[in-house]
């Protein structure tokens, strides 16, 4: 079944799965559904993912971490963000702690859902929980404010992150940079920019694609120019 997951091949390992206990007489144990949940999660199969999570507590299962966070990436990746936040409180409700995987895969899944408000609900939550975020955490919440054009916001997680001591890396400068681009602030672009190379980040197409359009949306062609 780890093979079919490492492979792509979520079919195969339900099939798997269900050979175990039809034609061999073998009770799955977590460590089986938990390597079927992950291939469904890669093959975007979040229907089928819950589906295992229930047939987990029908054959007396217990689920865990591992389990959960495989279920709320796989709605992450098939947009289903309210699905993941109501795994992420049935977690709870289980004893089982969220860690940062968890935290990630329900931000990641509001960012997706343009659900900024979510996200930034979310990365303080796992905070009061003891649970650090990390740069991937940060990202994904600057990519929801960014997508529902919250510049402010935005600069605010680019500024908190690195009084935590989380490292911005080209993502979260990109992020921000964008978030400042729907947000007409041209200014707030270039100043970015050369922070995060003044930082040691290089640059990548989107930061300076980005800054472009943010320049140029405001008629600041001299600038846009400049960067070119």
């Amino acid at each position: 079944i780890s093979a079919c997951e490492k492979g792509g091949q979520w079919e195969k390992a339900l099939q798997i799965l269900g050979n175990m206990h039809q034609q061999y007489g073998v009770q799955p144990d977590v460590v089986t559904f938990n390597a079927t949940i992950s291939a469904c999660e890669k093959g975007g199969q979040w229907e089928k993912a819950l589906q295992l999570l229930e047939q987990m507590r029908q054959h007396g299962v217990n689920s865990d971490v591992i389990s959960f966070n495989a279920a709320i990436s796989a709605c992450e990746k098939g947009g289903q963000w309210e699905k993941a936040l109501e795994l992420l409180d049935e977690m709870q409700k289980h004893w089982i702690k969220p860690n940062v995987i968890s935290f990630n895969a329900a931000i990641s899944s509001c960012e997706k859902g343009v659900q900024w408000e979510k996200a930034l609900e979310l990365l303080e939550e796992m905070q009061k929980r003891g649970v650090e975020p990390n740069v991937i955490s940060f990202n994904a919440a600057m990519s929801a404010c960014e997508k529902g054009k919250q510049w402010e916001k935005a600069l605010g997680l680019l500024e908190d992150m690195q009084r935590r001591g989380v490292e911005p890396n080209v993502i979260s400068y990109s992020a921000a940079i964008s978030a400042c681009e729907k947000g007409s602030q041209w200014e707030q672009a270039l100043n970015l920019l050369d922070s995060m190379q003044q930082r040691g980040v290089e640059p990548n197409v989107i930061s300076f694609s980005a800054a472009i359009s943010a320049c140029e949306s405001c008629r600041q062609y001299g600038e846009s120019d400049r960067i070119y």
